[in-house]
């Protein structure tokens, strides 16, 4: 799992630019890393084999990364974007991420946003494009259940998921094509490489990816959680429903189970999963019909809940339905501001939720 965390001034809680003096801390950590604007840290973890480890190595990180960046007078929170920040972020100065800013124009200097990253290990490449083919009829939940972006620059964007509309700007960003065999996606691959479009898979930035020199398949698509509890209830439900879909055929599947729809209402339902969240329409079927997406993604827990008891994580599952019921990070965001009227209330609040749950005084 990878969680993208803002740094934030200790008095303004503004993001601040403070990525090159912590990397001074952390020069050969695999685990603590720069992205592409320096306002952003990325903790990554290990490969884990459950969900307890998983949560026990990311708490370790995350607590060891607090405790650095206090020193540098800068603190951590995590969120799909920061509510009231205006300044356009400086691009790291990394050989590679250089190149991205050069292509990436002004959108790199706007494109500030925090994501969770979940990397699950397949067996062969053409597990990995059949799954990712299968998972695209899931990213509106995966959108909705993480949303945690509602503010921008001082405004209320009427989206749960802002991040999307941010990122749509970019030309590699959201629902990935479908490939029938790993063989072409390979010429895919080699087809883009020789045209200068991307020099390696790591300059593809889709919902969903196939990371092969890791053997993993890289799901993109979730806001930055405000806790490690509530990524690892997210990462879990991946986790189990990839599980369910590798060993339940089509035809054994429920019928509330979503298949695959043309492109565009793909896109479509991506969309209004991003601006509405949890109270989004999804269109289901051929036919047009649609199901309240709150609806949808309770019938996907229950469809996977089996597989998540097998791999011994159903508490996992008891956290997701009460964050589905409850509603996610944007319906709390939302809920400190009409009290508050204040953004930086919401930091506080962000900055507060990741120290409870690092020290477990909330579960």
């Amino acid at each position: 799992m990878e969680m993208e965390f803002q740094l934030l001034d200790v008095e303004t809680l503004d993001l601040v630019d403070g990525i090159l003096p912590l990397m001074d801390f952390y020069p050969d950590d695999p685990h603590i890393k720069p992205e592409f604007n320096q306002n952003t840290v990325e903790v990554c973890s290990k490969i884990c084999s459950h969900m307890d480890e998983l949560g026990a190595h990311m708490r370790i990180l995350v607590r060891k990364l607090r405790d650095t960046c206090q020193q540098l007078d800068m603190l951590l929170c995590s969120a799909g974007t920061h509510p009231f920040g205006e300044r356009l972020a400086l691009i790291t100065p990394m050989p590679r991420y250089r190149q991205l800013g050069k292509s990436a124009g002004f959108t790199g200097h706007n494109q500030i946003t925090f994501a969770t990253h979940v990397h699950l290990g397949m067996t062969s490449g053409d597990e990995a494009v059949s799954l990712m083919h299968e998972l695209k009829a899931l990213l509106p939940l995966m959108i909705a259940m993480s949303a945690s972006s509602p503010f921008w620059r001082g405004y209320d964007t009427g989206f749960a998921a802002y991040r999307h509309r941010i990122l749509a700007a970019t030309r590699s960003y959201g629902i990935p094509p479908s490939f029938e065999t790993w063989e072409v996606f390979s010429k895919f691959l080699e087809t883009t490489s020789r045209a200068g479009v991307f020099k390696t898979i790591n300059d593809i930035h889709w919902d969903i990816r196939p990371r092969p020199q890791l053997g993993t398949l890289e799901i993109r698509v979730m806001d930055a959680q405000p806790t490690i509890t509530l990524a690892l209830t997210l990462a879990g439900f991946l986790r189990a429903v990839v599980t369910y879909l590798r060993t339940t055929p089509q035809t054994h599947r429920p019928p509330s189970f979503p298949g695959g729809l043309h492109w565009w209402i793909e896109k479509h339902n991506h969309f209004q999963a991003s601006k509405q969240g949890l109270d989004a329409k999804y269109i289901h079927d051929v036919q047009g019909t649609l199901v309240p997406l709150r609806e949808l993604c309770l019938h996907i827990i229950r469809a996977s809940e089996p597989m998540a008891d097998k791999l011994e994580q159903g508490r996992y599952f008891e956290r997701l339905q009460d964050h589905v019921q409850n509603g996610p990070s944007y319906v709390q965001q939302r809920r400190i501001y009409e009290k508050t009227g204040s953004f930086k209330a919401i930091i506080r609040h962000l900055i507060a939720e990741l120290e409870m749950d690092l020290e477990g005084t909330r579960q």
